[in-house]
């Protein structure tokens, strides 16, 4: 009795005579998740240990140069999944964005035709004016290239003997009759690969139904955009979990801004430029003046590059009709039109929609044209415009709130 009232008037440890608490095998197990082992440093051998021994003879730049390394070969194999999937079914990935950039044409006025009669109306009307548009601008075309036909035979065949004695002289000092020979050498080209020229014009009918079908498949789901485009999206973000809408509503508002913004504002720029490039050539009496302003428009939906090419074939056909000095004022018009075109028109209308460097753009419009032909340059600057404008968006956003 005696020693163990004396235990228990005896502090166990601790200061000022106060007991210390009793650690049971829960609070060891605590301290282990807080502080890696209150009561010392794992032991030797340890997979701490040894993991810190293995990063420790590894330079910090080398390892996030390898975390960044594995990391962006991930998502560059994730968009060349995306890519190679699109390519396979490109038909209607084109008629998909065709009905997109017919949807952002129409759709303003679409919206101002509702205001005095149903939404059905107002898409039906809108497609067909922009229908009879089309048909009458492609009916102009033929009209004057019908009514210019028979004189520009005669004024070719003349530029060409033009051409000829004046790549004679100095500085190219061609040989005489090098451009007969090259005719010569085309004839023959032409008649000894007859078969194979066939065989292209008659793939060349079947790739006339790829585009109809296209055309008509655009047609239709621009039909259902301008209709009912936001229920369409609205339908899509409910179908979301709760915790992802709030990005995706985002993401989808971002991105249609962007593109609308970016295709409205590149049909101005063509616009512009092809009246600009009319007046131009009408004023130098260059024949072809409504086709050559059309091709303008068409081309300027390719960003630094359309436009250059289209006016280098104005170029060659004034240097036909009108000789080399009319040629080198089309030339000049060409630097004019760029700059016009870069310095002013471009920040003017596409500053909102579209903010990249002109060497992104020139970057975008290469490995387009290089993935994808034509098509691909067309679409690279809106697509790389929309990816930038959605990251940004969605960077920038804050955060929901907890639920």
């Amino acid at each position: 009795m005696r020693n163990r009232s004396r235990r228990q008037r005896e502090p166990r440890s601790g200061d000022h005579g106060t007991a210390a608490p009793r650690r049971g095998p829960g609070t060891w197990r605590g301290d282990r998740a807080r502080g890696r082992g209150v009561r010392g440093a794992r032991p030797p051998g340890g997979r701490t240990v040894r993991r810190s021994t293995e990063a420790a003879g590894v330079p910090a730049a080398l390892r996030v140069a390898a975390a960044y390394a594995w990391r962006l070969l991930v998502v560059g194999a994730a968009v060349y999944v995306v890519f190679v999937t699109l390519g396979r079914f490109h038909l209607v990935t084109l008629a998909v964005f065709l009905a997109l950039v017919l949807t952002a044409l129409l759709e303003p006025l679409t919206n101002a035709l509702t205001r005095w009669m149903p939404r059905a109306a107002a898409v039906t009307t809108g497609l067909l004016l922009s229908v009879v548009l089309l048909f009458g601008v492609l009916s102009l075309i033929g009209a004057n290239v019908a009514v210019e036909w028979p004189g520009l035979r005669e004024v070719f065949s003349g530029g060409l003997t033009r051409i000829e004695r004046w790549l004679q002289g100095p500085p190219f000092h061609l040989r005489p009759g090098a451009l007969s020979h090259l005719q010569s050498w085309v004839s023959r080209f032409v008649a000894s690969n007859r078969a194979n020229l066939i065989g292209t014009a008659v793939s060349g009918v079947g790739r006339l139904a790829e585009v109809l079908t296209v055309g008509a498949l655009a047609l239709f789901c621009s039909i259902f955009f301008l209709h009912s485009g936001t229920r369409m999206w609205q339908w899509f973000g409910g179908r979301l979990p709760e915790r992802r809408r709030h990005a995706v509503r985002t993401a989808g508002r971002t991105a249609w801004t962007t593109f609308t913004g970016y295709t409205r504002g590149i049909v101005i720029i063509a616009a512009t430029n092809a009246v600009l490039v009319g007046l131009a050539l009408f004023v130098l009496r260059v024949p072809l003046v409504l086709p050559l302003a059309v091709l303008e428009f068409f081309a300027a939906f390719i960003p630094l590059v359309g436009s250059p090419v289209a006016l280098a074939v104005a170029a060659v056909v004034a240097l036909a009709s009108r000789g080399p000095l009319v040629a080198m004022l089309v030339v000049l018009l060409i630097v004019v039109i760029g700059q016009l075109e870069g310095h002013v028109l471009h920040p003017l209308v596409m500053s909102r929609a579209v903010r990249l460097h002109p060497v992104v753009v020139a970057l975008a419009v290469v490995c387009g044209g290089v993935t994808a032909g034509v098509l691909g340059a067309v679409v690279a600057v809106p697509l790389v415009s929309v990816v930038w404008s959605v990251y940004g968006a969605l960077s920038l956003r804050p955060l929901p709130p907890a639920v």
